[in-house]
């Protein structure tokens, strides 16, 4: 007899995200986990994911100066040239097409925290530990 599949992220984040917010407090995020899982993970691995998306979050504040929840063009234009003044006026606009997954002229934090973690799982040819 074949075991019924659990619940999806998606069904999970939904669940737990009760007032609506669009995001997960660290003891929400932990029910989730115990839903997904179908057991408590340790808090080393909670704390790893949480303080990754933390300080992704930040760096991402840090770039919405006008807290639309989004980055624009002259917003990463702007960040870029403070970080880099001479890099090569071609690069900003093939990043922000990159990072920009859906095209849709917003850099999303969902885009944005993608693009923070290229490169960093096993699978990839990029990652480093």
């Amino acid at each position: 007899m074949r075991k019924k599949p659990g619940p999806s992220p998606l069904e999970v984040f939904e669940v737990c995200d009760e007032d609506n917010k669009g995001c997960l407090s660290r003891d929400d995020f932990k029910v989730a986990g115990v839903l997904l899982f179908g057991y408590k993970p340790s808090k080393v691995y909670y704390l790893k994911i949480f303080n990754y998306t933390t300080e992704t979050r930040q760096i991402f504040t840090a770039f919405d100066v006008q807290s639309r929840g989004f980055l624009t063009f002259e917003d990463f234009k702007k960040t870029f040239n403070s970080v880099s003044p001479k890099l090569s006026k071609r690069i900003v606009p093939e990043a922000f097409r990159q990072v920009d997954q859906d095209s849709n002229g917003r850099i999303s934090f969902k885009d944005f925290e993608s693009a923070m973690k290229y490169g960093q799982d096993e699978g990839s040819p990029l990652y480093f530990a």
